[in-house]
């Protein structure tokens, strides 16, 4: 498990500025661009940005925001994540991350999914009833696309496609596309169906509890005569000096994001009690440098995974204490794991020193 990549991921949060105002969505932005840099300075490999279309997210356009990363970096892997290909057109897709392909020489990536908001669809003029068509036909156009040769292409969502050629074509030849899945076995499948890597987005609960996913993808994959593809995960967390200060840091900011997108759902209020049993039982990645890397390194050995991305960013946590967590994540949590990993000990055993 020497070759696991580690990534960074964030979706723009609204943070608060001085005296606890949120700041404009412009210096958000900004703000994301200079967390990107220092993550290639300390040597993750990559960053991943969602898209989302609300009022507490400053990212819309992820692809738009990892150009100029592009010219601000010089080797880190250029991610969205999610790409909500549901409401978005597959063809200028491919034409935007080709054109990032091209700015990064050859770091781009795409994060395909159905996203786990719905504010896109109304947005940009799609109907929530064709939720699982819409998804489905755009990722068999969007399949056919990542070909790179002439696509030939009919489904109910759009016209034809008849021997149609898309430019410009990717620095690469091939833009790595991920599958982000939520839990579903459908979704699972699907993924396999096309080839493409399976990235897990695990918020809750002990990532081992995902293990049956990640059988049944390789199922699938082995019985459909598809080569191996690498598995990712997708999960939460904060890094300070100590465990106590790391908690304490994350707590309002991880009960204002969720608290309110609880209350948009009608789920049972945010409390204490479940932040904690997150942190230290399910899929929260909180704590000192040591205790964050013990607790990643279990979840790639019990899952298998050539991929972490942990998502620094939850609520309107300051700028400032954002860098300090990419930093740790980079300089100790990064080279920790890999020695974990190395070492041969069970990942289980480290985590419980």
């Amino acid at each position: 498990m020497s070759d696991v990549q580690f990534g960074l991921g964030t979706f723009g949060d609204v943070t608060n500025g001085p005296g606890g105002v949120p700041l404009p969505f412009a210096d958000v932005i900004r703000n994301v661009v200079a967390e990107a840099v220092l993550a290639d300075e300390v040597g993750v490999d990559a960053v991943i940005l969602g898209e989302h279309h609300r009022d507490d997210f400053a990212i819309s356009t992820p692809e738009t925001i990892l150009a100029g990363i592009a010219t601000k970096t010089s080797r880190i892997l250029l991610s969205s994540g999610v790409t909500v290909l549901s409401s978005d057109d597959p063809i200028r897709v491919f034409q935007r991350f080709a054109t990032l392909d091209a700015l990064s020489k050859g770091r781009a990536e795409v994060i395909v999914g159905r996203g786990s908001f719905t504010e896109s669809f109304p947005l940009f003029g799609y109907n929530l009833e064709d939720y699982q068509v819409l998804f489905e036909e755009k990722l068999n156009l969007f399949a056919e696309l990542l070909k790179e040769t002439p696509v030939t292409w009919s489904g109910t969502i759009r016209p034809p496609l008849s021997d149609q050629e898309v430019y410009p074509k990717s620095h690469t030849g091939s833009i790595r596309t991920w599958v982000g899945v939520g839990g579903s076995p459908e979704s699972v499948v699907r993924a396999a169906g096309y080839g493409l890597p399976l990235m897990l987005a695990i918020i809750g609960g002990a990532p081992e509890r995902f293990a049956p996913y990640v059988d049944l993808y390789h199922r699938a994959l082995d019985q459909l005569g598809k080569p191996v593809q690498p598995i990712g995960v997708h999960s939460p967390g904060h890094i300070a000096k100590t465990d106590e200060q790391a908690i304490d840091e994350l707590w309002p900011n991880y009960e204002a994001s969720f608290g309110r997108i609880g209350r948009e759902r009608g789920w049972a209020p945010m409390t204490k009690e479940h932040y904690l049993n997150e942190v230290h039982h399910g899929a929260l990645f909180v704590g000192s440098p040591e205790t964050v890397a013990r607790k990643i390194a279990a979840a790639v050995s019990a899952l298998g995974l050539a991929r972490f991305d942990l998502k620094y960013a939850t609520g309107p946590m300051p700028h400032e204490t954002l860098l300090e967590s990419i930093e740790l994540y980079g300089t100790i949590v990064i080279p920790m794991v890999r020695d974990i990993l190395a070492s041969g000990v069970p990942a289980s055993k480290a985590a419980a020193r």
